[in-house]
């Protein structure tokens, strides 16, 4: 067994990472606090190519050095938007025939482990405030309220795990490796 090089990990640049065809997974950051998990949201964007994020209300935009700071360059690489509200995202996404999955603990969740799209589902999935969590209002807008199991005395996980563990959930059960 050898760790791989770079060119044995056949990494595309950014000129053709845009033009590749993409996961059918959007990623809505509602009112997040932290520069650094915006970062980690375009690095985990970036590492399953990801259609686009959706930054919105107070949630922090590119070009900044603490983005940049875990993002490592995906900012060039992952396509994003900026809306003044979660909702106004919500609803454009709707529109376009996106299913809504917010992710927070409530009395109506569904667990992530028994949550199975659709094959040619595209999913957004929306992920809150450190403190405060997903809107109430884009809770109500959802389709599925999505939750990520705990066992441990703390009841919620960073944004930046929540993230990873639920793109590759989905990418799993959508096939897209």
């Amino acid at each position: 067994m050898k760790k791989l090089s770079m060119e044995e990990l056949e990494r595309l640049s950014v000129e053709d990472y845009k033009k590749v065809k993409k996961s059918p997974i959007v990623l809505v950051l509602d009112n997040i606090r932290s520069l650094n998990n915006v970062g980690s949201a375009f690095r985990t964007g970036d590492a399953f190519r990801i259609e686009k994020i959706y930054l919105c209300g107070i949630t922090g935009t590119p070009p900044h050095r603490d983005i940049q700071k875990t993002a490592l360059g995906a900012t060039d690489s992952v396509e994003w938007a900026y809306t003044d509200t979660t909702l106004s995202a919500i609803d454009s996404l709707k529109n376009e025939g996106y299913k809504i999955c917010a992710l927070e603990q409530v009395d109506q969740s569904v667990k992530l482990h028994e949550f199975f799209p659709e094959q040619d589902d595209k999913i957004a999935l929306v992920f809150g405030n450190e403190v405060f969590g997903v809107e109430e209002e884009v809770l109500q807008a959802s389709n599925y309220v999505l939750e990520i199991p705990q066992l441990g005395t703390k009841h919620s996980l960073n944004i930046s795990v929540t993230l990873g563990i639920a793109v590759w959930d989905l990418m799993v059960k959508l096939k897209q490796f």
